[in-house]
């Protein structure tokens, strides 16, 4: 199963990477970056945690029946019925994975898990048979490895090696290790199990020090040979180790590494942009690898460099990563043809009934501005065709807004259930303004905690996309929106975090006020 040359890469975006705070991806969305993901060449996709939700459920087995290629893996907690509905929702997958973990560091244990050692002991042989019963493979993590007891965790993994497992993931759960302390960790770990040669080990570091991709690169000089991670490097409080950094780490620096990835690394920009674009969380220009910034060149004596020999100022090529994609202008004359080549270089992969929506949607945009970048491209299947759920409840159909000597007075019109309801508010601006409107035709206030406003291309006939946070009693929920008017594009994106909100309620069987 591991080879010593070559390092797997487990991506958990779906699942790790949507605990980020304000994510939330709907099934069209976390589908979309499955296949990209698998395009792309990843090992293993943890598609989510289906005893969290029937929402999860059902996009772990969606993605299991689709997806081919890598492995699927299901997240599950020791509890038996955590098992049972990793192995339901993956049945239907070629390559099929239940990632069993439980803490083990003596914190964990005492305060969250409220269990002695040995009763961590006894969960894991109960849970790793179990869950080889209804998969291909098992993986196991000792939640907070890096806090545990060494001689502790050993125990642990001989339990579930015995019990199935062939790969053992050595979590650094709350970002607490150093990196040549990692690396012994890890070799510590891995000499005291002395595991058959079947089994792999992995590591799963968060970023809460900035070191998670250090720490990654150590372990793997150390002897791990899987690495977790996400894309952009998303995830809950400071994130996970970014792969794009981490594949790219190992690629450059193969003399110091001795070791090979098998990912095409030349879709790592596309892929970026489209986890950006879905989840609403913006990716820095001076972000390592998929940034903007990433390889242009300001300063007079570094472009001179540049122009002499790359290798001066460059250490990858930027087409090596995807960032020097061919440039295809598109019109009103474009043909559909040429419309779905463009979105499958961008990483849409659509259904005909998606890829008519969204051509109907681009001929619309092609009359109110003369070229269509691929950032207008992405934008608009992410607004028009991959955020509308059956279960959004609001749908914009009227917005008009005006300045008086009191403020800007606005007036919108939403569609529920086929009835449009309409109200006016008076505040500070348009979007102000508007907002208030909407939030007296739903009689609820959401608090806005998050509100940002890009161009979708280096152009003045960009369209406007926005992407705003919302909460409403302890309700977090994420929404965007695309137009050529930026007040229309943050009104839209507003109602679609509206919209979420009721989605996240529904799943965590919450009622909302107004419901």
């Amino acid at each position: 199963m591991a080879s010593d040359d070559i390092v797997q890469f487990f991506d958990t975006t779906l699942r790790d990477g949507e605990q980020a705070a304000g994510v939330n991806l709907n099934p069209a969305e976390k589908f979309q970056i499955a296949r990209q993901l698998a395009a792309m060449r990843i090992d293993v996709i943890e598609a989510g945690f289906p005893a969290a939700s029937p929402g999860d459920f059902d996009c772990v087995e969606t993605i299991s029946r689709e997806v081919k290629g890598p492995v699927i893996c299901a997240l599950a907690r020791t509890r038996g019925g955590d098992v049972k509905a990793a192995g339901d929702s993956l049945k239907q997958a070629e390559r099929s994975r239940i990632h069993v973990f439980i803490a083990t560091s003596p914190i964990h244990m005492e305060y969250k898990l409220k269990m002695t050692p040995e009763q961590v002991m006894a969960e894991v042989e109960r849970a790793v048979p179990l869950a080889r019963s209804l998969a291909h493979e098992v993986e196991f993590s000792a939640e907070d490895a890096s806090r545990s007891d060494p001689a502790f965790l050993i125990r642990v993994f001989k339990a579930a090696v015995a019990g199935g497992a062939t790969v053992l993931n050595i979590p650094d759960t709350v970002g607490y290790a150093l990196p040549d302390e990692f690396a012994r960790f890890v070799r510590t770990i891995m000499d005291g199990v002395a595991a058959p040669a079947n089994v792999m080990y992995s590591v799963h570091c968060h970023n809460d020090l900035g070191l998670a991709v250090a720490n990654s690169l150590a372990a793997v000089k150390a002897g791990a040979r899987q690495v977790e991670g996400t894309i952009n490097g998303l995830g809950e409080r400071g994130g996970n180790a970014a792969l794009e950094e981490v594949v790219m780490g190992l690629r450059t620096r193969r003399d110091f590494y001795a070791i090979d990835v098998a990912m095409d690394t030349t879709k790592l920009v596309t892929t970026s942009r489209q986890v950006s674009r879905l989840t609403g969380v913006i990716v820095p220009p001076n972000k390592p690898i998929v940034g903007a910034n990433a390889f242009t060149h300001e300063a007079g004596i570094h472009q001179h460099g540049v122009l002499a020999n790359r290798e001066t100022y460059e250490i990858m090529r930027a087409e090596d990563v995807g960032a020097e994609a061919a440039v295809m202008v598109l019109g009103k004359h474009s043909g559909r043809h040429a419309f779905k080549e463009r979105l499958e270089s961008l990483g849409y992969r659509l259904t005909k009934e998606e890829l008519d929506k969204a051509f109907m949607s681009f001929k619309r945009l092609c009359d109110a501005k003369k070229e269509v970048s691929g950032g207008d491209i992405e934008a608009l299947v992410a607004d028009e065709v991959l955020s509308v759920a059956p279960e959004h409840r609001y749908e914009l159909k009227r917005l008009e807004y005006e300045t008086h000597p009191v403020g800007v007075v606005s007036l919108v019109t939403l569609e529920r259930d086929g009835k449009d309801l309409s109200d006016s508010a008076i505040g500070n601006g348009p979007i102000d303004a508007a907002c208030l409107a909407v939030r007296r035709i739903i009689g609820i206030e959401p608090e806005l905690r998050n509100f940002t406003v890009a161009a979708t291309s280096a152009r003045t006939s960009a369209q406007g996309e926005t992407h705003m946070g919302v909460q409403y009693k302890g309700i977090a929920a994420a929404g965007r929106g695309v137009s050529t008017d930026v007040v229309e594009a943050s009104v839209k994106a507003f109602i679609n975090a509206v919209n979420n909100l009721y989605v996240v309620a529904a799943a965590k069987e919450l009622k909302i006020n107004g419901d």
